[in-house]
């Protein structure tokens, strides 16, 4: 069995491969094939590397797409995974990685094959989780890739959260794409626009966008 797994190589739990647009951040709107790391509670199929390359690539020579999204549960948990699809000849794509930020220590080894680096931060963030999440676009930023922080914003995130994020975000680089969703059942009013006013003021690339609602927009 050992001989086997070796020949194998590393295997991750997937979603599918579903094809789409993306719902939010930096690329939203963009057609994409999404790798999504399956969850406890999800059915999931047993893809080897070498198994989801071929995948992509069946796919993306029958219609065009803008890239491939790495997403879903904790793709940083698969670091030997993602460095298996992505080292050699990598993806037929250009790569973007949506991950919560946690795992900063976990990107550094495969942050060079990426093509852009989504830190998405959800609901309300802690102190930790936003300071993680910083180290994970400092780290991004200084192997040259492109990197944006995602704020999905809803009743749980104050203001002064979002701020102090997008703050931090700028300590760890200026050159970060920062985009702001608000929550769905949350009114589009004058208050985004202070928020927005009072962000730019920290950083100079931050924008409000609404996400692309499922079954449509995918993430």
């Amino acid at each position: 069995m050992g001989n086997a797994m070796r020949v194998m190589g590393p295997t991750a739990a997937l979603a599918g491969v579903p094809a789409g647009l993306q719902a939010q951040g930096l690329w939203a709107g963009r057609r994409q094939l999404f790798v999504r790391f399956a969850a406890e509670a999800e059915t999931a199929t047993m893809y080897t590397a070498q198994a989801l390359k071929t995948e992509v690539t069946r796919l993306s020579s029958r219609a065009p797409f803008h890239s491939v999204s790495l997403a879903g549960r904790d793709p940083l948990a698969n670091t030997d995974f993602l460095a298996a699809i992505l080292g050699d000849d990598g993806l037929p794509l250009p790569a973007m990685l949506d991950v919560d930020g946690q795992r900063p220590q976990e990107l550094s080894t495969i942050v060079r094959s990426l093509a852009l680096v989504q830190v998405t931060l959800d609901g309300g963030i802690s102190e930790p989780a936003a300071e993680r999440a910083s180290e994970t676009i400092r780290i991004a930023a200084g192997a040259g890739i492109a990197h944006a922080l995602v704020l999905c914003a809803d009743e749980r995130t104050s203001d002064g959260q979002l701020l102090r994020i997008v703050e931090q975000a700028h300590g760890a680089s200026a050159d970060t794409a920062v985009i702001i969703h608000p929550g769905a059942q949350q009114p589009i009013d004058r208050r985004w626009v202070t928020l927005v006013e009072r962000a730019s003021a920290v950083h100079p690339d931050v924008r409000l966008v609404l996400r692309i609602p499922p079954p449509i927009g995918l993430k």
